[in-house]
């Protein structure tokens, strides 16, 4: 007799909650890793969910780590770029056999991190796209499109056992793709994410400000431009026209709309720029390629991450001096 799909989560945060909270609503049976506030809120009340796709509150098996939650069939991992190696060390014992994990994280790196844990066999390459936030402890809020997730091989083939995940993301209103070269799939979100979420920071515009000031356009598609030659060099296959198909992607969202990185920075909270801007100068000093704009994003957010990284260490500090 075949079990029911139980699904993990591993994060509440934008893009975990949100998945959560669909995915709950649709009937799936899901596994939420959670924290502080947010599970307090989660296992209180539930999970509050305002979207574009319905205003709803459902209820989900919440917990503080993946070891105080029964086992799962799928892992997906949302959290912060920063946390995927520490975290991706838990995963391995939640997977029930034959179990694998999704990584849906912003970056490059995720995947290779989550394979050095539980085995490259068992990890499927993922990614997704949605404009979703954390609006107060333990609720979502998503504007704009239907949110979607893309999967595909990872050093290892897919085979059939996607299907029931991608059946129950559909069932849930989000849109599914199969990537056939994941690796393009990759790069192209990292190419859009990195650039916009790292010029966004540096201005503090908008998506209507930064397509709509002819000097800021230029320096977004010049971003753009410089991750795609990083890709290229790297090995990667990518499309001639993807600079001019991203920034026609971000003259259709919302006038609002701004990346997770530039809300981070904003609030003064840390951020994944090592990841995102960081990374692009990383690997392109690895490769001998230039990227002077990402360089100068970077360079630029530093010292406001390095502050913002002190303030949680103090808070952190406070917290434990408060417990004992």
């Amino acid at each position: 007799m075949l079990h029911r799909m139980r699904i993990g989560v591993v994060g509440a945060g934008g893009v975990g909650g949100l998945l959560a909270g669909l995915l709950s609503r649709a009937g799936e049976d899901v596994a939420l890793v959670a924290r502080g506030a947010a599970l307090e809120a989660i296992r209180a009340r539930g999970l509050s969910v305002k979207s574009t796709l319905g205003v709803f509150d459902t209820r989900v098996d919440a917990g503080d780590t993946t070891a105080t939650l029964a086992p799962v069939d799928v892992a997906l991992v949302a959290v912060k770029t920063w946390q995927v190696a520490e975290v991706a060390k838990t995963l391995g014992p939640w997977l029930r056999p034959g179990g694998f994990v999704v990584p849906l994280e912003n970056g490059v790196d995720a995947p290779d991190e989550c394979a050095a844990a539980v085995g490259a066999e068992r990890v499927v390459g993922g990614l997704c796209h949605m404009l979703s936030w954390i609006a107060s402890p333990g609720m979502i809020e998503h504007v704009g499109g239907p949110p979607s997730v893309t999967l595909g091989a990872w050093h290892s083939p897919l085979g059939k056992r996607i299907e029931p995940l991608l059946g129950a993301l559909e069932k849930a209103g989000v849109k599914t793709r199969v990537a056939e070269d994941y690796p393009a799939a990759l790069w192209e979100k990292f190419l859009f994410i990195a650039s916009f979420g790292g010029v966004g920071a540096v201005t503090r515009a908008t998506a209507e400000e930064l397509r709509g000031i002819p000097e800021t356009r230029r320096m977004l598609a010049a971003a753009f431009a410089e991750v795609r030659c990083v890709a290229v060099a790297r090995g990667v296959t990518l499309a001639p026209d993807v600079v001019d198909k991203t920034l026609a992607y971000v003259d259709a969202l919302p006038a609002g709309a701004t990346a997770s990185l530039q809300r981070d920075v904003v609030a003064g909270r840390p951020s994944e720029i090592a990841s995102l801007s960081g990374a692009v100068v990383r690997i392109a000093g690895e490769l001998g390629v230039p990227a002077p704009i990402h360089g100068a994003i970077f360079a630029s957010l530093l010292p406001l991450e390095h502050a913002a990284r002190r303030k949680a260490a103090e808070r952190q500090r406070g917290a434990a001096a408060s417990a004992t």
